[in-house]
């Protein structure tokens, strides 16, 4: 209802609304509703005479809704009195799919938005989720000053949204409250609704059946999915992770007018298995697909000296730190790959001589490499590992030969720690100007979902690879990992040993520091005044966090962002 339970007296809000389009002061007792109405319709722009339609405005040819109530609104369009009265069907964008009948001003456009032609029942009832009528000099339009409308929405049975209204619309008459066409309106939209209900039952069977046919059992690994549902087999379970999942997902969207033959849907490359897509149709309409998957082979990767998968990484860090390493490489003189330890200085290194045939030096193991007896002229490419456990008379060598050698072909990797020497400070200091840092992983938390299947182990012959529910990503992403890339790889490889289970590695399999995420810290003044007032809004509101939010002048969104953000900075949940 746009006013109050006893409506006022149309003549004076006809000559309200006349005072309102002349700029002229409304006399007391106009509904504030009713107002307020009227002046959305003048911020949009929209002409009081306008007597024509407003622009094309096509609704979809292939409406779902128009498809499901177009049967249920023909039955019930003979009770109309044809010759007074209209009945119309908007979809959500309040465009009308379908009409009969006739009413003064029912064929006025075809967009029955606010923005378009102002205040009217039906763009009320999909704001308010309720039956909603308009009468007479409520309406913004001149056309409609004789129309009365009531306007109910109808209402998704899966997902409770607003699909769009029935509308019954008349001449004005007296005693328009309430509208005489409401038991219609009520009576058209309840019908329309059973449509979509049975509809959508037999959509879910349809899919069913189509997963059973592909299943034979258990013995296969099927996925069967329409956006709303997953049936997913015992088998498919240790393969389907949810990048997978969200692929075919997306695959599902892209061609759900597809044909209907079989063909494929791509894959993360890190998938670990091959799918064989068919989509699954009734009534002619693609409304999901069945997925038959199988592992794919894995790949054996040669091993290496340090970590594994140690240069895999899209992030802007990485990729720019690998850029900056390479190019150093390519011109003569000696490089130096520095950073904290695990941080795959080594795996870098020998990625940068790979085909040299190098020389590779470990300090950790021999603190004195002979350096000093002239065993390297500088010539052969060498890798120098851990250069600051050098001893003095090797650093000091080392500075006299890359004075002898300055294009010596020589990567040294370094992990600071304690103050250098005064040898060792002058060999970095040598090679300062061409060096890279490598980044810890804690700084490209986005590179160990890649990282994850290049550090995992080849699955046994038969077994599914290795693969991760979103929650344990999160978590992995959050976890500070002071052992950086080495770290990461003894946790993958640790669990994939001792794992004994099929399906994605959970929250609750990873070690306790990782589960649980990083320490809180202490919020600050300004954080806590904000999480109190956030509290005393939810109080107030009886944890109604929508209320809350629409209290405190912020979006819903924004109100759930700074609750989370409060449970992993602070000692708790707010």
């Amino acid at each position: 209802m746009t006013t109050a339970e006893q409506p006022p007296a149309l003549a004076p809000l006809r000559q309200a609304r006349e005072r309102f389009l002349t700029g002229r002061p409304l006399p007391d007792g106009v509904p504030d509703d009713v107002v307020a109405a009227w002046r959305r319709a003048r911020f949009f722009g929209v002409r009081p005479d306008h007597d024509g339609p407003v622009r094309e405005s096509v609704g979809p040819a292939d409406s779902p809704l128009l498809e499901a109530a177009r049967p249920a609104l023909t039955r019930i369009a003979p009770a109309l009195d044809a010759g007074r009265m209209a009945l119309l069907l908007t979809d959500e964008r309040l465009r009308v799919l379908w009409s009969t009948g006739s009413a003064p001003g029912d064929d006025t456009c075809a967009d029955l938005s606010e923005r378009e032609v102002g205040h009217n029942s039906a763009a009320l009832a999909l704001r308010t989720r309720g039956r909603a009528e308009v009468h007479g000099p409520e309406h913004f339009l001149d056309v409609w000053q004789d129309v009365s409308a009531v306007s109910v929405p109808l209402f998704s049975p899966e997902t409770g949204q607003v699909l769009g209204t029935v509308t019954v619309a008349r001449a004005l008459g007296t005693g328009c409250r309430p509208h005489p066409g409401a038991a219609l309106a009520e009576a058209a939209a309840a019908a329309v609704e059973a449509e979509l209900r049975a509809r959508a039952r037999t959509a879910e069977r349809t899919l069913l059946d189509a997963y059973e046919r592909a299943a034979r059992g258990r013995e296969r690994a099927v996925v069967a999915l329409d956006g709303r549902h997953r049936l997913i087999s015992e088998a498919a379970s240790g393969l389907a992770s949810p990048q997978v999942l969200e692929a075919l997902e997306r695959g599902a969207r892209a061609w759900g007018r597809g044909t209907g033959e079989a063909y494929d849907i791509p894959l993360p490359e890190n998938a670990g298995c091959t799918a064989e897509i068919t989509p699954v149709r009734h009534e002619g309409r693609a409304l999901g697909l069945v997925a038959v998957l199988a592992p794919r082979p894995a790949e054996r990767v040669p091993s290496a000296p340090g970590p594994a998968g140690a240069l895999v990484g899209g992030s802007v860090p990485w990729r720019h730190t690998v850029a900056r390493a390479t190019e150093l490489f390519r011109t003569p003189g000696p490089v130096l790959l520095t950073g904290e330890r695990g941080t795959g200085k080594t795996a870098l290194a020998l990625e940068l001589l790979d085909g040299t045939d190098p020389l590779i030096v470990d300090a950790a193991e021999s603190p004195e490499l002979g350096l000093k007896d002239e065993t390297w002229d500088g010539d052969h490419p060498t890798l120098l590992r851990h250069a600051e456990r050098l001893s003095q008379p090797d650093v000091a060598a080392l500075n006299s030969l890359l004075e002898e050698h300055p294009e010596a072909r020589l990567v040294a990797t370094h992990t600071p720690g304690t103050s250098p020497g005064p040898c060792l400070q002058r060999l970095l200091d040598t090679l300062a100007a061409r060096s890279v840092t490598l980044p810890a992983l804690r700084e490209r938390p986005e590179d160990i979902r890649e990282l994850l299947p290049a550090l995992a182990a080849g699955p046994a012959p038969g077994s599914p690879p290795l693969t991760w529910t979103l929650d344990a990503l999160r978590a992995l992403e959050q976890h500070p990992w002071p052992g950086n890339v080495t770290e990461l790889a003894h946790l993958v490889r640790a669990l994939a040993g001792r794992r004994r289970v099929f399906g994605p590695v959970r929250r609750g399999e990873l070690p306790d520091p990782v589960r649980e995420g990083p320490a809180g810290r202490t919020l600050s003044p300004m954080e806590l005044a904000e999480r109190a007032a956030i509290l005393e809004a939810l109080r107030r509101h009886g944890g109604n966090k929508a209320r809350a939010a629409t209290a405190l002048g912020i979006a819903r969104a924004t109100l759930y962002r700074k609750l989370r953000e409060y449970q992993t900075k602070g000692n708790g949940r707010p």
